[in-house]
């Protein structure tokens, strides 16, 4: 079986999450039946595979689903994607709907994101299949939280935010939280995806705040930044479950997260949710789990194990309508 792997044409210009899932699938798909290629756009080869699964619903994806479909070619579609009844108007339900109508999987990651989206749009579960996020074997390998602190100049206690800066990640709310509360400094590790918000971030933060830009996503720096790290915070407007927490997770970083999303399917009692539309929520929150760190008996799944149903996904979609 050939599958074809693609994403919108932006996606790679700031990796996040969605890219890191799609590289992790191709990297630890271990099925010597299933030969995987990335999409070419000068060489774009369609008809020489038999399946498209193609990564992320942002606007626009549709028109590249619907020729792959006119194609004949079966389509997997991962949503990475979390829409409720109440946040449906804040997004193109109608072009999100079709382009997953379309697909013959939808794999999303979480039951609880099958459930919402099936709810949503109206989609039969049937039509879904949920593979969890991983992290990769290397985040489990003892750090030394030196590294980091040495290369970087970092000194005392520090809160650590590994996401790009954007408005969804929402490190303005979080930096207007530290803020209020004195002596705590907080560290920002990822690309600018917005330059006006970067910039309103950083002058929330002032002095307690410092951005070092990105660290290479499979480095020994950035494992030693969430093993240095007092805490991890991600205050999201929503994730899915962000896979930046559950790498911090696998370097024993207590975990503060966004409520809304998949978050607590994954990590229950292991970490402390906060309202991320509320300052307020995300400083008592931090407070709280300085105070008192959640720590329960979370482990993530490395990617190996998190992928192992992907291949009888492909060939359940190949089978389908045969």
């Amino acid at each position: 079986m050939k599958v074809l792997f693609a994403t919108y044409p932006t996606a790679f210009h700031t990796p996040g999450g969605g890219e890191i899932q799609l590289l992790a699938y191709r990297k630890y798909l271990a099925d010597p039946g299933i030969e995987v290629t990335l999409f070419d756009p000068w060489r774009p080869e369609f008809l020489g595979h038999d399946l498209v699964h193609y990564f992320s619903c942002v606007g626009g994806s549709y028109p590249f689903c619907a020729f792959v479909k006119r194609l004949g070619l079966k389509l997997v579609v991962s949503s990475s994607l979390w829409i409720t009844p109440e946040t449906r108007k804040d997004y193109p339900e109608g072009e999100i709907r079709r382009q997953l109508s379309l697909a013959d999987r939808i794999v999303t990651n979480s039951d609880a994101e099958t459930e919402t989206l099936a709810e949503v749009f109206g989609l039969p579960r049937e039509k879904f299949a949920t593979v969890l996020n991983g992290v990769d074997p290397s985040f489990f390998a003892p750090t030394d939280p030196a590294l980091f602190r040495s290369e970087f100049g970092v000194d005392g206690p520090f809160l650590l935010n590994v996401a790009n800066l954007e408005p969804r990640k929402n490190q303005l709310r979080l930096a207007e939280a530290i803020a209020g509360l004195p002596g705590t400094r907080l560290v920002l590790i990822g690309a600018v995806r917005d330059p006006d918000y970067a910039k309103a971030v950083l002058a929330a933060g002032g002095k307690s705040l410092s951005h070092l830009g990105t660290l290479a996503h499979d480095s020994r720096p950035l494992r030693s930044a969430y093993a240095a790290a007092r805490l991890f915070v991600l205050p999201s407007l929503l994730e899915t479950p962000g896979l930046a927490a559950l790498e911090a997770a696998a370097q024993g970083a207590p975990l503060l997260v966004t409520e809304v999303g998949s978050t607590r399917d994954y990590f229950g009692a292991a970490a402390t949710y906060v309202d991320p539309h509320s300052t307020a929520s995300i400083r008592a929150g931090i407070e709280a789990a300085l105070a008192s760190p959640a720590r329960g008996s979370f482990r993530p799944l490395v990617w190996p194990e998190a992928i192992a149903p992907l291949s009888a996904i492909y060939r359940g979609a190949l089978e389908q309508g045969r």
